[in-house]
């Protein structure tokens, strides 16, 4: 069934149709050597047997494969949180479609990102070229507050030098010498997603805190959500949670509003996110906060070595965790829980 304009349908409803179903079955049949129908069934049935539990529970080691994708989709999406950012993957343009048609499909929502478009050639030569064009163009056209820069597995297996590329651009004129351009290497073949949204978050605090004096807000509280696909309503939840207690707090990569933009037929490029100024402020804060702990390692690592109290969780799911979560926050800023 071929796709319209009229008649767009997702790969779970598309793969349904007649003509599909014809085609994974024939493949099934010549192509993945199955084995017999009545094979399956026998094994299906032994699962069902004292014998299988017996073998199933009696295992004291198990190796599990984790959905997990690579370091620049988790650069990209902590990129939309915050306030009129551009996400700059620096690397093949196909590898940034892939990171955009994801977080699309995921959030029925468009997902900007651009491209140093790197090609054969930059792989010999290097991409410094591409850096000082892609900075310039996505400056002039896209009109952001920040773009946040990360790199694909090309930029990183010919070493390509972020800091030096970037510095490059600006005395080419790309950007002003003022303008925010942080970054973060995110090599694909290494970690997955969530060290790629760790590297970025903590490139980001490190471009407006490196070399600013702190002065502590007590009881102040920074709170990094993580790679949230719920993002869109847990943010907000837990902000109203954090309303009724009082508590002074800044969301450090908040992309509600960005994935969740009205029906109104205007485009938004950008919507929401944490601002600017914010991100500066939360240097004073008196702890930091971080609902996925494999998500923010290093980013937690940095707040310490800036004089923050920090803490994490497994994400305040469920009335135990979320009680976790809420008796820690009272701990820190001295606020009772309301009924």
């Amino acid at each position: 069934m071929p796709q319209s304009a009229e008649k767009v349908l997702d790969h779970a409803p598309l793969f349904r149709e007649p003509e599909y179903r014809q085609m994974l079955a024939e493949k099934k049949a010549n192509f993945e050597c199955p084995h017999p129908d009545q094979v399956v069934a026998d094994q299906n049935d032994f699962t069902k047997t004292w014998e299988y539990r017996e073998k199933n529970l009696g295992r004291e080691a198990l190796v599990v494969n984790p959905a997990k994708a690579c370091q620049p989709l988790g650069a990209v999406f902590a990129a939309a949180g915050f306030e009129q950012t551009m996400s700059f993957v620096h690397g093949s343009q196909g590898c940034v479609a892939y990171y955009r048609s994801h977080l699309s499909r995921h959030f029925k929502e468009p997902s900007s990102a651009v491209s140093s478009s790197m090609t054969e050639d930059a792989a010999v030569f290097g991409g410094l070229k591409n850096m000082v064009d892609g900075l310039a163009n996505t400056y002039k056209l896209y009109d952001p507050k920040m773009i946040a820069v990360s790199t694909t597995c090309m930029a990183e297996v010919i070493g390509d030098d972020l800091h030096g590329f970037i510095e490059n651009a600006k005395n080419e004129g790309s950007v002003p010498h003022d303008f925010d351009v942080p970054f973060a290497h995110t090599p694909a073949f290494v970690g997955s997603h969530v060290d790629g949204y760790d590297g970025m978050i903590k490139g980001i605090l490190e471009n407006f805190w490196k070399g600013n004096e702190r002065k502590e807000v007590a009881q102040a509280i920074n709170i990094i959500p993580g790679f949230d696909g719920f993002c869109v309503g847990n943010n907000r939840e837990l902000k109203r949670l954090l309303d009724m207690m009082g508590v002074s707090y800044i969301f450090i990569q908040d992309a509600s509003d960005q994935f969740d933009t009205p029906s109104d037929g205007t485009y938004r490029m950008y919507d929401g996110g944490t601002k600017i100024e914010d991100l500066k402020t939360a240097l004073n804060a008196e702890a930091t906060l971080s609902l996925q702990h494999y998500n923010t390692r290093k980013t937690l690592e940095y707040c310490k070595e800036v004089g923050q109290v920090t803490a994490s969780f497994h994400y305040p799911l469920g009335v135990q965790a979320t009680d976790e979560f809420l008796m820690k926050v009272s701990e820190i800023t001295g606020k009772e829980i309301p009924p």
